[in-house]
């Protein structure tokens, strides 16, 4: 099963846009309703949905490498700095995470693109 993302709040939409014409699963914190959430929130609401967060928020890593630390579970986390990587790259290595990595292999995971 392809992995389904769901989106920090400072992910561009032009990703989140380009991942679903590819047919990727796609949920976005506005569109959830966690715009306001802490980064907490956003990983507990990530792993509630069972979907992998993409966050270009360097918190979002401390948070996720604190819960690798007490083996608290989470979906995984993809994450990329906001400056150095094109749109474009981040999108095709985005697409490429979800048609590569099953669910159950990026839990408890942390990602880093580029990927290259």
């Amino acid at each position: 099963m392809w992995l389904r993302y769901y989106m920090d709040v400072h992910v561009p939409a032009a990703i989140s846009e380009a991942l679903r014409r590819s047919g990727i699963d796609v949920l976005t914190s506005q569109e959830a309703g966690t715009r306001e959430a802490t980064d907490e929130v956003l990983l507990e609401r990530a792993a509630e949905l069972g979907r992998v967060l993409y966050s270009q928020d360097r918190d979002m890593l401390r948070i996720a490498y604190a819960r690798q630390a007490t083996r608290e579970t989470f979906p995984g986390l993809v994450f990329s700095h906001q400056r150095g990587t094109s749109i474009g790259q981040l999108i095709d290595e985005l697409e490429l995470i979800a048609k590569c990595v099953r669910a159950d292999e990026a839990a408890d995971q942390v990602m880093y693109l580029p990927l290259t």
